[in-house]
């Protein structure tokens, strides 16, 4: 098969939401027609405007010329009719995370598209597998998780599920180098590579929280650090609904009563973020300017006190080992069961989806100048601090800790085999 046969030319978005608006976008602009489908007229009508108001900001900033910008909204069309979908190269569904929903869409989808069209999933952490089990071609089935806002983020991890096809993967790749975006391919599991080692991040950040951090001290450290922002500001922008919605969904949570506590109970509160003008931070008008809550703070504390978990001065170092670590082991995890194929890979999703600082070289890179044998000692620290439940080292850090090796040695053993 031809490169310029796998090229796409026509595609659909399944989803008027801000993904979805954000995907269309990138690929209009890059000269893609795109029919936009959702159910709701009001969706489709501020999918529009989301579309054009991002189309109208490139142009002021020089990104596109004003002809571009026209030319790029003239390829959308909206529809609430999916039957739109029936003659396109690819379609990508960006519908919030609910299993049984994208199912449900896949179903008709293979209903409805043509044999051999691309059947995309935009799902940042549900099970491809699962999706793709709702059609009859599982092999023309693969995810495509683009980073929001999708049509600024440059990442798109590119999921194999089990009956993916290599031309699946070669035309999803082909899209990512249409639009002028950074494809990589991982495996399919919860959260795949990036999600999966932000759960853990996160968690670290969540106890923090209860044991006496506060937001605005994690936060400072780590973005001192280099990370583009904390993960509560983080939390925050993405809005905290979308994680507290896949929460709901896992059936593989663990046993435990602080897991993401203080991330539920503000979403149970009605705070979602910058989009209610309250999270984990208070914002501004302009919904971007952020300051600490003692609303949040006084919340945090009795939610602490109802635990049993007495306040304690948590200082930098811990707070980076925790977070950054937790990272790091979760990572190796990634690397041993085959999610990830190189630390490599794991470092670009880093670097451009997360904002892990390009100077450290990502993750897995920061691991290696630590020293490996460092890391590993690390965590049996922590595990002696805080218990075992979350700080085991994954088998491939510590064998290569013990050996004080790196990522980079094992990679290259690895390559030499082949």
């Amino acid at each position: 098969m031809s490169d310029t046969s796998l090229e796409v030319r026509r595609m659909a978005v399944i989803g008027a939401g801000t993904m979805g608006a954000g995907i269309a976008t990138s690929c209009a602009s890059h000269g893609i027609d795109v029919a936009l489908i959702d159910t709701q007229a009001a969706a489709l009508e501020s999918g529009l405007r989301r579309i054009r108001a991002a189309l109208d900001g490139a142009v002021k900033k020089g990104r596109l010329s004003a002809a571009a910008g026209a030319a790029a909204q003239a390829r959308v069309s909206v529809t609430s009719d999916i039957a739109a979908a029936g003659a396109v190269d690819l379609v990508i569904e960006a519908v919030f995370e609910s299993l049984d929903l994208k199912q449900d869409i896949f179903r008709k989808l293979d209903a409805t598209c043509a044999s051999g069209t691309l059947l995309a999933t935009n799902t940042s952490t549900l099970d491809v597998d699962a999706i793709a089990s709702a059609t009859t071609r599982r092999e023309d089935v693969v995810g495509m998780h683009f980073f929001s806002p999708a049509h600024i983020m440059r990442l798109v991890e590119i999921v194999r599920a089990r009956d993916t096809s290599q031309t699946s993967i070669a035309r999803a790749l082909k899209l990512t180098e249409q639009i002028g975006k950074l494809g990589v391919v991982v495996g399919n599991c919860f959260g795949f590579v990036g999600n999966r080692m932000l759960y853990a991040y996160g968690r670290e950040n969540q106890l923090m929280l209860l044991e006496g951090a506060s937001a605005e001290r994690i936060d400072g450290v780590l973005e001192e650090f280099g990370m583009a922002m904390g993960p509560n500001a983080v939390g925050d922008l993405a809005g905290l609904d979308v994680g507290y919605r896949v929460r709901r969904e896992r059936k593989d949570l663990p046993d435990d009563v602080r897991y993401f506590r203080v991330a539920d109970l503000l979403v149970e509160s009605g705070r979602l973020g910058q989009k209610t003008g309250r999270g984990m931070y208070r914002y501004a008008a302009d919904a971007r300017t952020r300051a600490p809550d003692a609303e949040v703070a006084t919340l945090i504390r009795a939610e602490a006190a109802r635990l049993n978990i007495a306040p304690r001065d948590i200082g930098a170092k811990e707070i980076i080992e925790r977070c950054i670590y937790a990272l790091i082991n979760e990572g190796a995890a990634l690397l041993e069961d085959g999610i990830a194929a190189s630390p490599a890979d794991i470092d670009l999703i880093w670097c451009n989806g997360y904002g892990f600082p390009k100077s450290r070289g990502g993750p897995m890179a920061y691991a290696d100048t630590v020293g490996l044998a460092c890391v590993y000692d690390g965590i049996r620290r922590l595990a002696g601090e805080h218990g075992a439940r979350y700080w085991q080292a994954a088998p491939l850090l510590a064998d290569l800790g013990r050996r004080n090796s790196s990522f980079a040695a094992w990679q290259a053993a690895r390559a030499a085999r082949t």
